[in-house]
């Protein structure tokens, strides 16, 4: 039977088959900013390229189907063996080998090539953010097994490889591979000193592990770095970094027992389990006995910083797709973008995006650098971004969300996948807790760390009054360091603020720049996203936001 009974307009069209890089105005202008003119135009064709690929109809469908068919553990063949495999959808692998081969594992060794990695990272998240764990975890291992290298030798050319192989099997045998990290643990978490994993020598430079890892992610990587207790070694201070791979050098399965999946609130395409070590399973030192969490830390600072990037991209995202959908929805007599009230929530959105995408290729900059300056920079900045941006994530995705009203709450629209998404970024590589209690512990042991932020902020004195004040108050907390702990959280947005101001400041449209210091720094602000005062040229802040020209 026909329905004839309307006709469906006043819908946004779909956001898709658009170049998800050159839309991101913030984005594009950071890449020109901090790669080198002779290698601009490489880096933006590749970029570019990759954007098209995110912004097109097979990658949103490749996402989507990625998350509606999450991985399935499989313990045992039919028989009783042992298998410990994960399958996953057809297209989470499509997803990661175009992410591997758009070299978001392959960062360290080339030239500007973090704030590339970052940019590309931030790009290919839009498309679906889950399988960005393996990728993450991949580029972030290689400055760890650069501690031992007799294992870097063998392992750093898979893993910045641009070709992407799954299945399990020897280094030796594969063209490509992947990293994960098992730190955490049952009665310890984030506190991994409390760790009870033991390894025991097993000959030929090889140890047995016996234990277990409570979050492993992305479980069908090729090796893991993993932290286990070495009591009798003469580092029996601390626990061992160690690498761990699925498949030994003579091929053989590595034991490696997968007990079960978590059943997360989000990022449902990428596998996190449960795993146990039962005295055969084998593993290589990295690093010095007991001096484990030395050698993991570049690590976990390099995830901390793609902690902060995919929160952005996931910021990015959701405002793109709010910015998109108020362009075409009418209401109320008028184009939504249109309205004040609506324009004021758009362009407070766009905001936090464009804030965050400054802070996070900032980040990436000063890996590029590497002067001692911008590594100590790094010490505290990272801390300082990874708790504000990530925290700063889910009330956007929400808001974002609750502009498409009812059409946002639906699953086909995307945006619940979004808002799942938007807390993981906070909780994982450690949650805020940690992170402002890293950035005091930098503040109290490294001054120049101090020195190099407070040289990077200087950089804007002068160029606006809030921005300058906030500076000045930001100096007084640091001065007293009196119960500093109960407000090492305020501490941590104080400084993120202050950073994102300056460089906003520096490098962003006078628009964007004045609305971000009246309302973040200047205190005319609100508890809520669309509470920026008036009086500011927030149309130019939307339209600068917008992903794709609207059709008149």
């Amino acid at each position: 039977m026909a329905a004839g009974t309307h006709t469906v307009t006043n819908q946004a069209p779909p956001l898709v088959g658009y170049d998800v890089y050159a839309a991101d105005a913030a984005l594009t202008e950071a890449v020109e900013r901090y790669v080198a003119p002779e290698r601009h135009a490489e880096a933006d064709a590749e970029l570019t390229a990759l954007g098209r690929a995110a912004g097109s109809a097979e990658a949103q469908r490749w996402g989507a189907e990625a998350n509606a068919s999450p991985p399935v553990l499989h313990t045992h063949d039919r028989y009783g063996h042992r298998l410990d495999e994960v399958s996953f959808h057809p297209s989470w692998h499509r997803l990661l080998a175009r992410g591997v081969a758009a070299g978001l594992t392959d960062a360290w060794g080339r030239p500007d090539g973090h704030v590339r990695r970052a940019a590309g990272f931030l790009v290919w998240t839009q498309a679906e953010a889950g399988h960005g764990c393996p990728l993450s975890m991949t580029h972030a291992a290689v400055p760890a097994l650069r501690a031992q290298p007799e294992l870097a030798a063998v392992w750093e050319p898979l893993l910045t490889s641009r070709t992407y192989e799954p299945g399990l099997a020897p280094a030796a045998a594969k063209a490509g591979a992947l990293a994960g990290m098992g730190m955490t643990e049952k009665q310890g978490g984030s506190d991994v000193r409390a760790n009870t994993t033991r390894a025991e020598p097993a000959g030929d430079g090889a140890y047995a592990l016996t234990g277990h890892k409570w979050f492993c992610s992305a479980p069908m990587s090729d090796a893991f770095l993993v932290l286990a207790q070495t009591p009798d070694g003469p580092g029996s201070g601390g626990p061992t970094c160690f690498l761990l791979p699925r498949v030994l050098p003579d091929g053989s399965r590595n034991t490696f027992l997968l007990q079960r999946l978590k059943d997360k609130l989000g990022n449902r395409s990428n596998a996190s389990a449960e795993v146990e070590f039962d005295g055969t399973t084998l593993a290589w030192r990295v690093g010095e006995e007991g001096r484990g969490i030395p050698a993991i830390i570049e690590m976990v600072a390099a995830t901390r910083v793609d902690c902060a990037t995919a929160a952005a991209a996931v910021m990015r995202q959701a405002v793109a797709q709010a910015v998109h959908h108020c362009t075409y929805r009418a209401a109320f007599g008028g184009v939504l973008a249109d309205k004040p009230l609506m324009r004021n929530v758009l362009a407070d959105l766009a905001l936090e995006s464009e804030a965050a995408t400054a802070l996070a290729l900032r980040l990436a900059a000063a890996y590029d650098a590497g002067t001692d300056e911008e590594l100590a920079f790094l010490r505290l900045a990272v801390p300082a971004a990874k708790y504000w941006v990530t925290k700063r994530c889910t009330p956007v995705a929400a808001e974002a969300l609750e502009c498409l009203g009812g059409n946002g709450y639906v699953e086909e629209s995307g945006m619940p996948r979004l808002l799942r998404e938007a807390p993981l970024n906070s909780i994982w590589e450690g949650s805020g807790n940690v992170q402002a209690l890293d950035l005091l512990r930098a503040l109290g042991r490294e001054p120049r760390a101090v020195d190099a932020v407070l040289t990077e902020i200087g950089r804007a004195r002068g160029a606006d009054h809030r921005l300058d004040r906030a500076v000045k108050d930001l100096l007084t907390e640091v001065a007293d360091l009196a119960g500093v702990e109960s407000r090492a959280r305020r501490l941590a947005e104080r400084l993120a603020l202050v950073l994102q101001g300056a460089l906003l400041v520096r490098h962003a449209p006078a628009a964007v720049a004045d609305a971000f210091c009246a309302s973040r720094l200047g205190g005319e602000w609100g508890t809520e996203l669309g509470t920026l005062p008036h009086g500011l040229g927030l149309r130019a802040v939307v339209d600068r936001a917008r992903p794709v020209p609207a059709v008149s």
